[in-house]
């Protein structure tokens, strides 16, 4: 469980890009649009590379996977020290930094899974906890230590140095339980109401309506999350919130929110149910994102708000993955659960993309708030016509 924590703490500093946008909006002069490609290309990176890397963590261990991870990402970011153009840093951060999310993020919860099939949830969500924890970590480092003592450039040095060394050590702690293992006192006869019995392969995975309905689930879920969240910092300046207490609401308390999601949510999982918890935090969502709008200026509101969405969406990232080693098997779960990763990757395009058009057409948050609530409304309509995929029919 260490090696996944330290891998995806290292790997989570992509959600704190934000904290390098303005350094660098200053120092060449780029647009916010110049400089939000880069994300775009990163999470498009990271959602494709991901299907390939759960096909070779399924082949042949997490060990390939999560060592190509680590040194992408960390040379992702010692190369971004010689930024001089758009392309440079398209390459860098987008193409490099997202293989490697794409390769380390592949392995810990299959990995995960199989040491601990009795507490599955829990302890993926631990894993995957430190992606979410990771900005809240090395955002604030980089914003408030590192850039203002050493500049921008020796910034990303710094950080590649340090995300060597954790996802060297997390790669080398990756293993895969011996084979036959289970856990003492566990029975995987017993177990079986709450972990599927057969071990769908990925074309068959794709035969099922139940992979469907998740996907849309999830891509809509997540977009509405995204597109609250890429608003929510131009949204509390508007509202009168700056300095510190900005720089708290979207650096701690988001991040917090974020890794919080995705550990009790994924520990909440196990005693009720994957779909069921889904569906609960969802449907919390669908009335958290008009909240947030509304709470305004009061920043104690604000923070609550902004913790619960945060809380939501980080749900989805922990509990689609545990739910896709319940439903198909963990045999292939590192590409199944790629295949159903990709609708995070269109909800990183998109929801962004739709929250800036309403603001764009409306030029008020409103819009993109409660189209965000409406997006979280089809999501568990989805959600509710999930059904585990049957077992019967497996040869």
């Amino acid at each position: 469980m260490a090696g996944g924590l330290s891998m995806n703490l290292a790997l989570g500093t992509l959600y704190g890009w934000s904290v390098f946008v303005a350094p660098l909006e200053k120092q060449f002069g780029w647009t916010r649009a110049d400089t939000s490609m880069v994300f775009t290309i990163a999470v498009i990176v990271f959602a494709l590379s991901f299907v390939l890397a759960g096909r070779i963590q399924d082949k042949i261990g997490p060990l390939p996977c999560s060592l190509a991870g680590g040194i992408l990402v960390s040379l992702g970011f010692f190369l971004c020290w010689y930024t001089t153009s758009l392309n440079w840093l398209y390459v860098c951060f987008g193409v490099i930094g997202g293989l490697g999310n794409g390769f380390g993020y592949a392995t810990p919860i299959p990995v995960m899974g199989k040491w601990f099939p009795d507490k599955r949830g829990l302890a993926v969500g631990l894993a995957v906890g430190g992606y979410g924890a990771g900005s809240a970590i090395f955002g604030p480092l980089a914003q408030l230590k590192l850039i203002p003592a050493y500049g921008l450039p020796a910034t990303f040095q710094i950080l590649g140095a340090i995300f060597f060394v954790m996802t060297m050590i997390g790669a080398l702690l990756l293993r895969n339980p011996p084979a036959g293992y289970r856990p003492e006192g566990w029975s995987p006869a017993a177990a079986q109401s709450a972990n599927s019995a057969r071990q769908f392969t990925p074309a068959e995975v794709l035969r099922t309506p139940t992979f469907y309905l998740m996907w849309v689930g999830y891509a809509l879920g997540c977009s509405a999350g995204l597109m609250v969240i890429s608003q929510i910092v131009p949204f509390a300046t508007s509202v009168g919130i700056a300095g510190a207490a900005l720089s708290t609401m979207t650096l701690v308390v988001g991040a917090v929110g974020n890794a919080m999601g995705r550990i009790l949510s994924a520990w909440m999982s196990d005693r009720l149910g994957r779909i069921n918890v889904l569906r609960v935090m969802i449907g919390i969502s669908v009335l958290a994102m008009p909240t947030l709008y509304a709470v305004g200026s009061n920043v104690a509101l604000l923070y609550g708000a902004v913790f619960v969405v945060y809380w939501c969406y980080g749900t989805q990232l922990s509990v689609n993955g545990v739910a896709a080693s319940d439903f198909w098997g963990i045999q292939n779960a590192g590409v199944n659960y790629g295949m159903l990763f990709t609708a995070w990757g269109v909800a990183g395009i998109i929801g962004p993309r739709i929250g800036g058009v309403l603001f764009d057409r409306y030029h008020d948050y409103q819009a993109a708030f409660y189209a965000a609530a409406a997006l979280s409304a089809v999501a568990l309509l989805c959600e509710f016509a999930v059904r585990r995929p049957a077992a019967a029919h497996s040869a």
